[in-house]
Parts: C-alpha cells; structure tokens; sequence
C-alpha cells in the first residue's frame, strides 16, 4: 500500500470553510509551504516499519 500525497490546497480551504476564517492568498500560500514543509519532515517518521506486534502507544494498568 502507498501513501498518497494529501492536497494541503484543499485540506486548507476546507478548513477555511469549518472554521468560518477568511484568509487572504498570501496566507494561503504560506500555509502550504508549511503543511508541505511539516508533511517533508514527518514523512521519513511515518514510513518506519513498526512491527505488526509492537504497542503504539503505552498500556497501564492498576
């Protein structure tokens, strides 16, 4: 299975859209070059191999 590469564009709009915000170009444009910029730095973190055993997160118990 491949990742597919999310379209901060529209993610941005939609959000714009949710969160009842009007943005100007500029900053619509500066918000994608940081998704993208964030989404370059998380990628080498997200394609790590977890085994399929492996917990994600922590278990406690009393």
């Amino acid at each position: 299975m491949t990742p597919t590469q999310p379209d901060w564009a529209t993610y941005i709009l939609q959000m714009e859209q949710i969160l009842g915000m009007d943005l100007d170009e500029s900053r619509r444009a500066e918000l994608l070059v940081q998704f993208t910029r964030i989404a370059a730095m998380a990628a080498p973190l997200m394609a790590f191999p977890l085994d399929d055993r492996l917990e994600v997160a922590g278990v406690y118990k009393a």
